[in-house]
């Protein structure tokens, strides 16, 4: 199997049928070393029964769907650990990342290139707070990253099998897969397109989503966090030193107390700060007990295609 191309679908149906063609438009010059794994995760919609009326009118399509919801970046994996190709390419179900720049991503790797990613250049029909915050997450993110994350990336992109290999044999449950990618190393390169808006349905990624991708993104690939937390510990430290010299010498000159208004002022100054911290460390924490209980990603409950033994994957066992 030349090319694989993993598409984790989350109430989809819409847009399968649209997907499916252009994907096979798409792989035509490599249609017989293709294969289309399509993942359910969890979805509500008649997304499941789409995907096995795709896999019995294209023999290259296949489908896996899971016990229940498990989040765009486990789903994508599951996809990633059923893949066969050599080459594996990566893209969302609502088609704003277009299949037709898969020949130009093949002739980048025809070079020598392990990782081909997207770069967006132009992001329509996305609104102007989606798209800047958007741009500020990717900036922040490098600078608190200790591994460099190329900007206005996402997860489409065409990978080798020995970075996809390197990539799942890392063992971590909170999964941020363009930064693992990034993080593997081997020879990458971007490549520049314009994002169209999506061909059906509503974004999979509410904001409430988007700041927990932002968490996980930022607590695994930096301790800048936990480092910032202790300078703001000892910043209110200076802090309170200056403003006791305050009290006292105000005390002594003048003979004055301080009023409520600064003593409610100090105490949620030195609160906020306190719970900044203990959250930081919350996260880092819960992290770790995640990853202590070792438990499977994710469970296939049904499968349609070629056959394949994907009942369970464990992620920590790949190593």
């Amino acid at each position: 199997m030349l090319l694989s191309v993993v598409v984790p679908c989350m109430n989809e149906e819409d847009s399968l049928p649209m997907l499916v063609d252009r994907l096979i438009a798409a792989t035509r010059a490599w249609a017989s070393e293709v294969e289309i794994v399509l993942v359910d995760d969890g979805s509500t919609d008649k997304t499941w029964d789409g995907i096995c009326a795709q896999a019995d009118r294209h023999s290259c399509v296949r489908g896996l769907k899971l016990s229940t919801n498990r989040g765009h970046q486990v789903a994508l994996t599951a996809g990633l650990m059923a893949a066969k190709g050599e080459r594996i390419f990566m893209l969302d179900a609502d088609l704003q990342d277009p299949p037709e720049l898969l020949s130009d991503m093949m002739a980048m790797m025809d070079r020598g290139y392990d990782v081909v990613y997207g770069r967006r250049s132009e992001r329509k029909g996305e609104s102007w707070f989606k798209k800047m915050t958007a741009h500020g997450f990717y900036r922040l993110l490098n600078r608190l990253s200790d591994v460099p994350i190329p900007n206005d990336t996402g997860d489409f992109r065409l990978v080798s099998r020995r970075a996809l290999d390197a990539v799942l044999n890392m063992p971590e449950r909170s999964r941020f897969i363009r930064g693992m990618f990034a993080w593997v190393g081997f020879r990458q390169i971007g490549i520049e397109y314009i994002r169209d808006p999506r061909v059906a349905g509503e974004t999979k990624y509410p904001m409430s989503k988007m700041i927990r991708l932002a968490f996980d993104a930022l607590s695994s690939f930096s301790i800048k966090p936990l480092q910032i937390a202790t300078r703001l510990a000892f910043l209110t430290l200076i802090i309170a030193a200056l403003m006791a010299v305050y009290v006292f010498w105000s005390l002594i000159l003048y003979s004055t107390v301080a009023g409520w208004a600064s003593t409610v002022l100090v105490i949620s100054f030195f609160s906020g700060i306190q719970l900044l911290t203990l959250g930081i460390i919350g996260e880092y924490l819960g992290r770790l007990y995640v990853e202590a209980k070792g438990r499977p990603l994710y469970f296939v409950d049904e499968h349609v295609g070629q056959s394949t033994d994907v009942s369970v994957k464990d992620v920590s066992k790949q190593a």
